[in-house]
């Protein structure tokens, strides 16, 4: 109101000092201004939508409805109580096909004319009844009609049509279903079952024709009180055949009485029975194991130990039952001096963490010097659902008699290296295995850093600058390849850059051989010699 009085007060202003031609057009003007701009305000506005009633002129008493594409945009009172009847879980457009179907069979095929025809009519299966199908602006008006006209109608065929199809189709899934199904009352007394259950109570009960009423029970457990969306597992036993069954059954609340429904569980059972089984056998070949065996689950938690574990770690049962963490377990080890000792905390965390990444990646192995002496080999493989497996191996015997064993080849070094004569020992295969510092220093060889091995053809390659004689060469490489007769032999040569040269040939264990080259004076009590070389055998 105060817009209205401060524009007519400035209007009667401006007429008061404007000509009063001039003041009507600016009037007119300002009219014509409001006056397209309400319109054009119109224009942009969403249009709304064609109601039923302003479409067909119908009353509210016809079952009909209106459908813009597959969306409900109205229905009549009637109507919306037809689709009530309908399955809750489907939106209107499918609820609409799923109520017509039994009583108009290719609804579907028949609907998909009607954008080229416009109009359609079907007819029902009793021949009576009809559907009325209209498209129009974008909207698809359906009106539904039973019986004749003028004929009155007590009941809607339509929906008792398809509550008796729906009826037929759900006592034909429950009764085939492979699952049984049963209701009881308070009093275990079992008050409707489906065919799964009857063809049971036929199987255990195979001598009787007819089941009497109230129906027998299967099963000796009852479930009335039994708590809701919980599985029982149970069993009965089919007598004339002496076959256990299993079944998981699951209970729903049905007012006063329970549902039950009890899936075969026989498959499951002896899985888990296998399982079961195979996990015995595991634990005891575990438990016969000279290797401690450590698993820890994704959660790096032990989750399973045997009992050598307990003798190598000297950890106590009940501790390793804890299913300790995993830095847990080797901090116990620590303290029990079955670890390396670290130089520092920090160090000894890093290493934990190193070990267990390594093993989580692929298969680690580590030697483990103790304080006590022993020594231990450990080994972590990843398994596939991210459990880490660690086995302690206790080695000590093994390292000592490795010690052992390269003390001995150090000391038979060292005496070969000792003796004046050049030896060189070769295997069955005709490959050098062993010579001395003689051996080296005379024929320029490093046996020891070599990366390639030398074999007999190239030892006597570098021998034949001793003498130009070719079948002393060839015999020495048939003999120290094994290929030729393998009885001792030697042969004194008089070279020009070594004076005497007594080289030997001999067999030794193994089907080894061994050349040995003595230069100058210990060449004297060799066989005579002359200016070509003698062999003697």
């Amino acid at each position: 109101m105060t817009w209205d009085y401060t524009f007519f007060g400035s209007v009667n202003g401006l007429l008061g000092e404007l000509p009063w031609a001039f003041a009507l057009v600016l009037v007119t003007t300002s009219f014509g201004t409001a006056l397209l701009a309400m319109l054009a305000i119109g224009y942009l506005q969403p249009k709304r939508r064609v109601t039923w009633d302003k479409l067909t002129g119908v009353s509210g008493d016809d079952m009909t409805f209106l459908f813009e594409d597959e969306v409900l945009v109205d229905a009549s009172e009637e109507a919306h109580v037809f689709l009530a009847s309908g399955p809750e879980t489907l939106p209107p457009w499918p609820r609409f096909l799923a109520l017509l179907a039994g009583s108009f069979p290719d609804i579907g095929g028949r609907l998909g004319q009607l954008a080229e025809l416009g109009e359609l009519e079907l007819r029902a299966r009793d021949g009576k009844s009809r559907l009325d199908a209209e498209l129009k602006h974008g909207l698809t008006r359906f009106s539904l009609h039973q019986g004749e006209e003028g004929e009155a109608v007590e009941y809607d065929s339509f929906a008792v049509t398809a509550m008796a199809e729906e009826l037929d189709v759900l006592r034909t899934v429950v009764d085939d279903a492979p699952v049984l199904a049963w209701r009881e009352d308070e009093n275990g007394n079992v008050t409707w079952a489906n065919g799964a259950y009857i063809d049971l109570l036929h199987r255990m009960q195979p001598k009787k024709a007819t089941l009497a009423w109230p129906l027998p029970r299967a099963f000796s457990h009852s479930f009335h009180d039994c708590e809701a969306d919980v599985l029982h597992r149970v069993s009965i036993t089919i007598p004339y055949i002496e076959q256990v069954i299993w079944y998981d059954c699951s209970t729903r609340e049905m007012g006063d009485e329970t549902l039950v429904f009890a899936v075969p569980a026989d498959r499951l059972v002896q899985a888990e029975r296998s399982r079961i089984e195979f996990l015995q056998t595991l634990t005891k070949t575990f438990a016969d194991l000279p290797t401690g065996l450590a698993v820890f689950d994704r959660g790096r938690q032990l989750a399973l130990f045997n009992p050598a574990l307990t003798d190598l770690s000297s950890l106590e049962p009940h501790f390793l039952s804890s299913r300790p963490t995993l830095v847990s377990f080797l901090d116990h080890l620590r303290e029990a001096q079955r670890m390396p000792e670290p130089k520092d905390y920090k160090s000894w965390r890093a290493s934990i963490a190193e070990l267990e990444s390594a093993a989580s990646e692929g298969m680690h192995q580590e030697i483990w010097s103790l304080p006590t002496g022993q020594t231990y080999r450990v080994t972590g493989q990843p398994h596939p659902d991210g459990a880490v497996a660690f086995l302690f191996e206790d080695i000590s015997a093994e390292m000592s008699l490795t010690r052992r064993f390269r003390s001995e080849l150090e000391m038979g070094q060292a005496v070969v290296d000792s003796l004046d004569e050049a030896i060189a020992v070769f295997a069955h295969t005709g490959s050098m295995v062993l010579c001395n510092r003689a051996y080296q220093e005379l024929w320029n060889c490093d046996l020891v850093g070599s990366l390639s091995d030398v074999s007999a053809q190239e030892a006597v390659r570098d021998w034949s600058a001793l003498s130009d004689d070719d079948a002393l060469w060839t015999r020495a490489t048939r003999f120290l390849s094994g290929r030729s007769d393998r009885r001792s032999w030697s042969v004194v040569l008089d070279t020009a850059a070594y004076g005497l040269v007594t080289c030997r040939f001999a067999p030794v264990a193994g089907g080894a051989s061994i050349a040995g080259f003595k230069l100058g004076d210990g060449a004297a009590g060799a066989p005579e010699r002359s200016d070509v070389a003698k062999m003697t055998a």
